[in-house]
């Protein structure tokens, strides 16, 4: 069952809290007791397929799902049609306790596709086990990669529609081709003036606006999320630790019950929230290391307990974590405070209030002891994508590149040595031109639209290009609506009136 983290007195199902997406009153949506797993339920994953691990894990989670329904939803998201390697998201060795778990290999080249692929599945089945008759209209926000994968994974579903919402400058050329080339009789991409913040508060506030809410349901509408606020992304998302995990088992790189550190760039904390589900689930990792960027408010929460989005927002060569108010941090309080929700209903107040909250020292303490936290500037970043390729042949994306240098700061600075996973969450093809500036010879090429960029960085890195990046070459734009942050709630109402049925 779930509950809210904000303290309302629902207590809903897996189903309903999938459906609904973000509780009434604001807060988000976790499970009232978390399942715990001991060694023999880990080394029984050893010889499963990832779909089969999947069923293991989502079914802790998932309990008003019959067996039958869990593993139907499972089966249609994780297929080789769709992903382009078997293992699903499989895991590289670099050395002898540096390996890359790539999430990447789902149909829009990105870690998102982990998740979004099952989503629509189980909001689709939780439809009908909670006899919803309205159409659920999807609102989201993207900072580049959720966006892709939510249209990919939605389109063409019945009885829900999807709108995307991305920061007009704050995605890479092949993130908003991605988007706005998406067919689909229900979905609609939006650009908003502003960054990524602005974005996914605009959603949130639409979110929170009784009105505005029961105006659309007067018209037979209903609002969800596929944002990480949702439990349907997010729990798909913990299954990647425990397949992480065994792999490692299977190939003989750990022992049962040995510990591992996972190193995970991060901007709104759903993914390394993840992480620490595992963990707490008896995952046996030693540390969670939070990689940033410059935008790098994640870094000192983590450090210093301090959670203050009034900084300079930063664009960077890794936009999808240009964020200042990571969502996710607010499931990671409620358990780290034994859900005292009337505290962090308070923080999250004085967060839209003042800009800023922090935390007691106690909870500080519990926080170091689980996380550990640094971040990379462009400059270094690079660096790193040309020193990775040099030394391993391995194409790294900027997002990797910011995880594989936090990684080695973490081993430097605390001298642990501990089988270190890095978390590689996109395509290096996604982000060609960052990419091809730190590998290739020439820093001077004449090459610079994105599709002749994809070519040469194949060309350079004797990678393929995944076909969907390529086939954008010749994709008309289905897509072209642009808007102040103000104005997104008119642009649904006539995103909805124009698109009836």
């Amino acid at each position: 069952m779930y509950c809210s983290t904000r303290g309302s007195n629902d207590i809903l199902s897996a189903a309903e809290a999938i459906k609904r997406g973000i509780a009434a009153d604001g807060g988000l949506f976790v499970p009232t007791v978390l399942p715990k797993i001991d060694d023999k339920w880990l080394a029984k994953l050893v010889n499963l397929d990832y779909k089969e691990r999947a069923f293991e894990v989502l079914g802790l989670f998932l309990t008003d799902y019959s067996e039958e329904e869990l593993k139907n939803c499972i089966v249609a998201a994780y297929t080789t049609e769709k992903f382009d390697d078997a293992a699903i998201a499989p895991v590289a060795a670099i050395d002898h306790n540096t390996f890359v778990l790539e999430l990447w290999h789902g149909p829009t080249s990105a870690f998102k596709d982990m998740a979004l692929q099952i989503l629509p599945h189980l909001m689709s089945k939780a439809l009908s086990k909670t006899q919803e008759e309205a159409e659920i209209v999807i609102l989201t926000a993207t900072s580049g990669d959720t966006g892709k994968a939510a249209l990919e994974g939605f389109a063409n579903v019945d009885q829900i529609k999807i709108i995307v919402f991305y920061p007009e400058e704050g995605v890479s050329p092949i993130q908003r081709l991605q988007m706005v080339t998406q067919q689909g009789g229900n979905v609609s991409v939006v650009a908003v003036r502003g960054n990524f913040d602005d974005t996914q508060t605009g959603v949130k506030n639409i979110f929170n606006d009784p009105s505005f809410n029961e105006n659309l349901a007067a018209k037979g509408f209903q609002l969800s999320s596929a944002n990480s606020i949702n439990w349907g992304r997010l729990a798909p998302q913990i299954v990647y630790y425990f397949s992480a995990y065994a792999d490692l088992l299977a190939k003989g790189h750990l022992q049962l019950g040995e510990a591992v550190n996972f190193v995970v760039p991060t901007g709104n904390f759903g993914n390394l929230l993840a992480g620490y589900y595992a963990k707490t689930m008896g995952l046996p990792i030693r540390k969670l290391i939070c990689a940033s960027n410059s935008n790098n408010v994640l870094t000192e929460f983590l450090d210093q307990g301090i959670y203050n989005k009034l900084r300079t927002f930063h664009k960077t060569l890794s936009p999808s974590m240009d964020i200042l108010i990571s969502s996710n941090l607010e499931r990671l309080l409620y358990h780290i405070t034994n859900a005292d929700t009337v505290q962090i209903k308070n923080w999250m107040e004085e967060l839209n209030r003042n800009g800023q909250y922090c935390v007691d020292e106690r909870y500080l303490e519990s926080i170091k002891d689980i996380f550990w936290a640094d971040w990379v500037d462009d400059v270094k970043t690079l660096e790193k994508i040309t020193e990775v390729f040099k030394k391993y042949q391995y194409v790294a994306d900027p997002h990797t590149a910011v995880a594989w240098q936090v990684g080695e700061r973490y081993r430097q600075q605390t001298g642990d040595m501990t089988l270190q996973v890095i978390v590689s969450t996109a395509s290096p093809f996604k982000f060609n031109e960052s990419v091809l500036d730190a590998i290739r010879d020439s820093k001077n090429s004449d090459i610079n639209d994105e599709f002749s960029m994809l070519y040469e960085l194949s060309q350079v890195s004797c990678w393929s290009i995944p076909p969907a990046l390529a086939a954008l070459e010749k994709a008309p734009v289905c897509h072209n609506i642009v808007c102040d942050k103000e104005e997104m709630s008119l642009v649904i109402n006539d995103i909805l009136e124009k698109n009836k049925g």
